[in-house]
């Protein structure tokens, strides 16, 4: 007898059923059997490589260049708050947040409190979306993107340690290492250009909570966006 992803794939009758019980018909056994080996395959294709990076839990240490070739690590930045935006400029989501100026007006006000902001493109260079660094680096520029740099994670190793899914996706971790925000920008996934009126924005939440000394209100959410290109 043989055995996938921990169900039994033979459709022989059970040597143990009852006079009680009537044999399933055959065609039934079969479409039931092929029902669960197929539920079974689905869900180990699409299982994430990794688990998301929690709140309360330390973030994951990294080293990664940006676009001007210079190398930061995750280390160096002790003692101050740190953004992580995982970004893609082919992502339509992306497009609304720094089209808008919404995202460019955030690293702008956080920035000026000494909160780190790293954008993180996680593309294959592989995939029809990946840019060089140049071209990534002007495009953000041509939005008036002020992160402090925009890091190149070609391999997807930073992005799968810390689970990340969509573009864009948020971390956010304070001065001793430890996450304290991760998930989504806001609580409104959209496209476009329309404004952001009632719209709750997690980070800028958390981000204004940790400098009034209190505690992230709303530490997770779901991500939303397009889905990172590893």
């Amino acid at each position: 007898m043989t055995r996938s992803a921990g169900y039994d794939v033979s459709l022989s009758r059970p040597a143990q059923a009852t006079r009680a019980s009537p044999p399933m018909p055959k065609a039934a056994r079969s479409s039931r059997w092929l029902s669960l080996l197929f539920s079974a395959v689905v869900t180990s294709a699409v299982a994430p490589a990794s688990a998301a990076v929690g709140p309360g839990q330390p973030a994951p240490e990294f080293t990664l260049p940006d676009t001007t070739g210079k190398v930061i690590s995750l280390a160096s930045l002790r003692g101050r708050t740190v953004v992580l935006e995982w970004t893609n400029p082919g992502c339509p989501f992306v497009v609304r947040h720094y089209e808008t100026r919404n995202v460019p007006q955030l690293q702008r006000r956080y920035g000026g409190q000494g909160v780190v902001w790293l954008a993180v493109n996680s593309t294959n260079p592989e995939h029809p979306d990946y840019l060089q660094p140049k071209q990534l680096a002007a495009r953000y520029q041509s939005w008036d993107g002020a992160a402090n740099a925009v890091l190149l994670d070609e391999d997807g190793k930073v992005g799968r340690a810390y689970g990340a899914k969509t573009t864009p996706q948020m971390v956010v971790i304070d001065p001793k290492g430890m996450v304290v925000y991760a998930g989504g920008i806001d609580d409104r996934p959209a496209t476009g250009r329309g404004g952001f009126d009632g719209v709750r924005n997690h980070v800028a939440a958390a981000l204004d909570e940790m400098n009034a000394g209190k505690a992230v209100s709303v530490a997770k959410s779901t991500p939303y966006g397009c889905s990172v290109k590893y």
